[in-house]
């Protein structure tokens, strides 16, 4: 199941202008414009924050180790 051809995206906007009228289809294209800029703005976001947690991750870990590192006493209980 490929792409639409050109008579089926005709017959699509058809139903479309059918639907919700001729005045209204610029403010629909509008707002789904919209919609798909503040998608990818809160990707990018998302992108961002997720680049700067892994960037700090390996800082934690080497804090980590170095406290994994220090050696506990151990103790010896005599009977």
């Amino acid at each position: 199941m490929g792409m639409p051809g050109g008579t089926e995206l005709l017959i699509i906007f058809g139903i479309v202008v059918l639907l919700f009228g001729a005045k209204k289809i610029p403010e629909l294209a509008k707002g789904f414009g919209k919609g798909i800029k503040n998608f990818k703005a809160e990707m990018k976001e998302v992108d961002e924050e997720v680049a700067s947690t892994t960037t700090e991750a390996p800082k934690k870990v080497e804090q980590s180790e170095e406290t994994a590192s220090v050696e506990t006493p151990k103790t010896t209980t005599q009977a």
